[in-house]
């Protein structure tokens, strides 16, 4: 069974040091900074970077699945697919068995910025400076995580 130690000092509690959220912000803020110019070089935003990499996976997902996937709302999700699209890096259309559905593919612009994207994630791992177990380690201690919180 775990414990929370109990502090000597009430107010221990309330210092920045002892907050499990705030590695969380800066890590995900550092980590997204990191990314940044190498997404500019593909004229992508992070999280269309994110939509792509369950496109490449998949080829085509729902508009329900991309955001259970990256746990964002469809408020959130739809405007940045209409700019994908707009851009020519993904098609939108009704699922024709189920009208409320809206199903998104790659198309020729978005599968050919894949290869371009390719070195991306050897270059974080490199900056990060984590082993691949490391980072196997992490990903399943954040996935946990991220499980109870939803």
């Amino acid at each position: 069974m775990l414990t929370t130690p109990t502090p000597t000092d009430p107010n221990d509690l309330l210092k920045l040091e002892n907050q499990l959220c705030f590695p969380f912000y800066a890590v995900s803020r550092q980590l997204t900074k990191t990314y940044q110019p190498h997404l500019q070089a593909l004229g992508l935003t992070y999280p269309q970077y994110l939509v792509f990499l369950l496109l490449w996976e998949h080829e085509q997902l729902t508009v329900k699945e991309l955001g259970e996937r990256l746990l964002l709302d469809s408020g959130t999700l739809t405007p940045l697919l209409k700019r994908m699209e707009q851009k020519q890096w993904l098609s939108r259309r009704r699922d024709p068995r189920d009208e409320r559905s809206v199903v998104i593919g790659l198309l020729p612009a978005g599968r050919a910025l894949q290869a371009q994207a390719r070195d991306i994630p050897a270059q974080m791992l490199a900056r990060v400076g984590l082993t691949l177990d490391e980072l196997t380690t992490l990903r399943t201690q954040l996935t946990h995580i991220i499980k109870q919180l939803t």
